[in-house]
C-alpha cells in the first residue's frame, strides 16, 4: 500500500518555537486537566500527554521532574479542553484527543486491547513485541534511558503479544478507529536475529488480516537476509536506532547496545536502503546524551547519503530510570539543531512525507518536521508535529 506525499500544514514561527521549548521542557499540569491520554513510564513516548495546539497533534512531556519546573503549563477550561501558559502567559488554547474506540474491546484470549497497542498521535498504531530485552535488568549493559520494563511491572501490558494478538487489534484499530499505518518495535532478545524474526512473524499475521502499513524497529541482525524476510513479512519501512551517535556516549549510556559497533550500524543502513529503498529506513538520534551539535549534525549528514532518515528527537529523562535526573536539552540546542538537520534532510533529497510508515512519518516527537517543511514542500496535514521522546518502543 503506496503512500504519497501530500501538501504540509506549518506551525506558525511562533508556535514553532514554543513547541520546540515544550519538546525540551514539558508543561506543568492541573489535576483537573487530566482528561485525554495520558501514559506514565514504560516503553514508548512515555511520561507525555497528547495535546493538540495551534492546529497540531503534540505530545508534551509533563510527568518528569524537569516538566515540575517548566514555564509551561496546562490549566484546564472546560470538557477536554485546557489553556496554554507560559509564565502565565496565555498562548492559546489546546485541546485532549479522546482515548479511540479500539481500547473498549479485548482479544478473543480476553487481553484487553490497550495492552496489546496503544494509539499514539492521531493515526499510529504502535507495540513493542517483545517486552523484555536481554540487556534490561543488568546495569552494566542496559540502556539507561530505557523503561521497557515498567509497563509490564505495572501490569499494562503482557510480554510477548502473539501474532494472532496483533492482527486482531490493528484491525480494530483500522476499522473503529482509522488508524493510517503501524509501528512494531521490540525489546532485544538472545538471538543472533537481534528480534526479527518476531517482527516477520507479527507483520505477516497483521498484514494478511488487514492492509496496514508497518514499521518495524530493532537492532541490525547479525545475517542481513532478515531485511529481505523483513520486507517479504509486509513491512513497509524498517528503524534501526542509533539514540546517541559517538563512541563515548554510546558507551556511557547504553554499553551493551554499543557492542554492536557503529561501523555495523551504518553496513545495516545501506543493505537495509537496498531493500527497503531510500527514505524508508531510518534511525532515532536522542540529542540530549551528550553528544555534541556538530556530532549529531555530522552523523545526521552521513546516514542521509545513505538513504536513511535521520529522526532527531529530544531526550525526555524517564521516572525510575538511571537517567530520571539526567537535564532535558537546552531549547536553544534544539533551535539551532533541528533546521540543520531538516537542511540535511532535504539536501539528501528525503521527506518525512514520502516514509511509508513509522515514527518519522508520524513526527510527533519531534519538532524536526516543522523544520523541515518550513523551507519547502510539506507536511502531512493530518500528521502530528509533536514533542515526547520513543526510547526503545512503544505499548
Amino acid at each position: 500500500m503506496a503512500m504519497t506525499s501530500l501538501p504540509l500544514l506549518q506551525p506558525s514561527p511562533s508556535s514553532r518555537q514554543a513547541l520546540t521549548e515544550l519538546q525540551a521542557l514539558g508543561a506543568r499540569f492541573s489535576a483537573e486537566a487530566g482528561v485525554g491520554l495520558s501514559r506514565k513510564g514504560g516503553a514508548g513516548p512515555s511520561d507525555h500527554k497528547a495535546i493538540v495546539f495551534d492546529g497540531h497533534t503534540v505530545m508534551v512531556p509533563i510527568h518528569t521532574s524537569a516538566s515540575r519546573a517548566s514555564p509551561y503549563s496546562l490549566r484546564a477550561s472546560g470538557p477536554n479542553r485546557a489553556v496554554l501558559e507560559r509564565s502565565g502567559v496565555r498562548l492559546g488554547e489546546v485541546t485532549f484527543p479522546e482515548p479511540p474506540r479500539f481500547y473498549a474491546g479485548s482479544t478473543s484470549d480476553g487481553i484487553p486491547y490497550w495492552k496489546i497497542a496503544q494509539l499514539h498521535a492521531t493515526d499510529v498504531l504502535a507495540t513493542t513485541v517483545l517486552q523484555t530485552c536481554i540487556r534490561y535488568n543488568d546495569r552494566k549493559t542496559a540502556c539507561q534511558f530505557c523503561a521497557i520494563g515498567q509497563s509490564l511491572e505495572a501490569e499494562r501490558t503482557v510480554a510477548k503479544k502473539t501474532p494472532a494478538q496483533l492482527a486482531e487489534v490493528a484491525e480494530a484499530a483500522v476499522r473503529l478507529d482509522g488508524v493510517k499505518h503501524m509501528v512494531m518495535t521490540t525489546g532485544t532478545p538472545a538471538t543472533a536475529d537481534r528480534g526479527a524474526r518476531v517482527l516477520v512473524e507479527s507483520a505477516a499475521a497483521v498484514t494478511a488480516r488487514v492492509g496496514l502499513p508497518i514499521q518495524a524497529q530493532c537492532e541490525p541482525p547479525a545475517d542481513d537476509v532478515w531485511f529481505e524476510r523483513l520486507r517479504d513479512a509486509g513491512v513497509a519501512s524498517l528503524g534501526m536506532h542509533l539514540e546517541a551517535v559517538t563512541d563515548a556516549v554510546r558507551k556511557r549510556i547504553m554499553p551493551g547496545k554499543a557492542e554492536v559497533p557503529l561501523a555495523r550500524y551504518l553496513t545495516a543502513f545501506e543493505r537495509a536502503v537496498a531493500v527497503f529503498g531510500r527514505g524508508q529506513v531510518s534511525t532515532y538520534i536522542l540529542a540530549g546524551l551528550g553528544d555534541s551539535h556538530d556530532d549529531i549534525v555530522a552523523m545526521s549528514r552521513k546516514v542521509a547519503a545513505l538513504g536513511v532518515y535521520p529522526f532527531v528527537v529530544p531526550f525526555v529523562p524517564i521516572a525510575g530510570t538511571p537517567l530520571e535526573g539526567h537535564s532535558t536539552p537546552d531549547p536553544a540546542f534544539m533551535r539551532r539543531l533541528l533546521p540543520e538537520v531538516a537542511a540535511v534532510i532535504r539536501d539528501a533529497g528525503l521527506s518525512r512525507t514520502s516514509i511509508r510508515a513509522g515514527c518519522g512519518r508520524c513526527g510527533a516527537c519531534s519538532t524536526l518536521a516543522a523544520h523541515e517543511g518550513a523551507d519547502s514542500a510539506t507536511r502531512h496535514p493530518d500528521a502530528a508535529v509533536g514533542l515526547g521522546s520513543m526510547q526503545e518502543g512503544a505499548a
